[in-house]
């Protein structure tokens, strides 16, 4: 079954779209920036925001968040805390104060990006946007950079597009993204850095788009792995995502930026083996033909975590450039830093909750695509 463009917006769209409160926070020791700033970030409950507001107040930073108050997360002392409903127009808590910088992480729709600049115009010295990969008109080229064509709105209002229409039509999470990138733009000119994340990864992930991975070889036993080892991967821990981000805005860096890793290839075949060596469970990977999982409906991302056949309008599809990023200071941690802290991090929650991974084949499921890859009587061949 081939993934259309389409469909893997929709796909890492909905994903992304899920929310899960966090469960414990990190303790940080990050040198004390230079120069201490006035932070609002927009957001800051979610899956990076915690991880900025953390490393940003270990760097002497005074941090506000702004959000609806919905959803907890552990916070240090000292964190103020506005509430406001975006989708409403409710920014009233923001009015009348300044700042040095706002991060906005949480923002899709046009009209959010335009209520900020309105009642932030003036008032920041630098707007940070956080917006995604999937604004990319095309996926087909290996290597592209941020130059690339980016998606057009082509529905009656851009403006009048609200958080319940774009649950419903996830379609628009790429050309919302890219229309509120503009926006950023125009409301904050000269002042707009944009980040576009890859897939984030790393422990309190709602999604379970990389957490699978982990958790699956853990358990070992034999395990369905996509294609044929050699399509590209590209990830994003989120607490190099978020402390890069506070780094960007301590040296007041403009620009756009694709913020995904690493820094080289990595193969889907090097990452699960990579994944594998952080266990001891001894997981056998077999390797499953992109056509024979269709034939089976596997759908890539969804059914295959991370993966996505590196072929026809996809073929660029996990090798973004990311060397602009790389010369402003993005770093990444190991893989196997990332995989273990995730399944540390998965090991403490709810018995229910670890029962029903979010992304992925379930067991069931999974025995009966081997089993039908094995009456094939090729099986053997795509073993490690």
């Amino acid at each position: 079954m081939p993934i259309s463009r389409r469909d893997l917006i929709k796909l890492g769209a909905l994903a992304g779209a899920t929310g899960l409160a966090l469960s414990s926070g990190a303790t940080f020791a990050a040198p004390a920036a230079q120069r201490p700033l006035r932070i609002l970030i927009l957001g800051g409950t979610g899956f990076i925001g915690p991880y900025q507001v953390r490393y940003a107040v270990s760097r002497g930073h005074q941090v506000t968040v702004f959000n609806r108050g919905q959803r907890q997360a552990d916070l240090p002392d000292g964190v103020e805390h506005l509430t406001g409903d975006r989708d409403k127009g409710d920014l009233a808590s923001l009015k009348g104060r300044e700042w040095d910088v706002c991060i906005d992480n949480p923002t899709s729709l046009p009209s959010w990006v335009r209520d900020a600049g309105k009642v932030l115009k003036g008032k920041v010295g630098q707007y940070v946007f956080v917006s995604t990969i999937s604004v990319y008109e095309k996926n087909d080229t290996a290597g592209a950079n941020e130059d690339a064509a980016t998606l057009r709105y082509a529905g009656k209002d851009m403006m009048k597009e609200t958080r319940d229409t774009l649950r419903a039509d996830m379609g628009l999470y790429g050309p919302l993204k890219a229309e509120s990138e503009r926006e950023a733009l125009k409301r904050f000119p000269g002042i707009a850095t944009i980040v576009r994340p890859g897939l984030i990864v790393g422990p309190n992930d709602p999604t379970d788009r990389f957490t699978y991975w982990p958790v699956r070889l853990d358990r070992g036993g034999d395990v369905v792995a996509p294609g044929d080892g050699q399509d590209p991967v590209q990830v994003i821990d989120a607490r190099d995502l978020g402390e890069w981000i506070v780094r960007l805005v301590e040296s007041r860096t403009f620009g756009t930026f694709n913020a995904t890793g690493p820094d080289y290839t990595l193969s889907m075949a090097a990452m699960l083996h990579g994944i594998r060596a952080t266990t001891t469970a001894g997981a056998r990977l077999h390797w499953i033909p992109t056509d024979a999982l269709a034939a089976q409906e596997v759908a890539p991302w969804r059914d295959m975590p991370a993966w996505i056949p590196s072929q026809g309008d996809t073929a660029g599809f996990g090798q973004r450039d990311v060397s602009r990023a790389v010369t402003a200071g993005l770093t990444f941690r190991p893989l196997a830093t990332t995989a273990s802290d995730t399944l540390t991090w998965f090991r403490t929650l709810p018995a229910d909750r670890q029962a029903k991974l979010g992304a992925g084949l379930d067991a069931e499921r999974e025995a009966k695509v081997l089993a039908a890859w094995r009456a094939k009587g090729t099986e053997a061949k795509a073993q490690t």
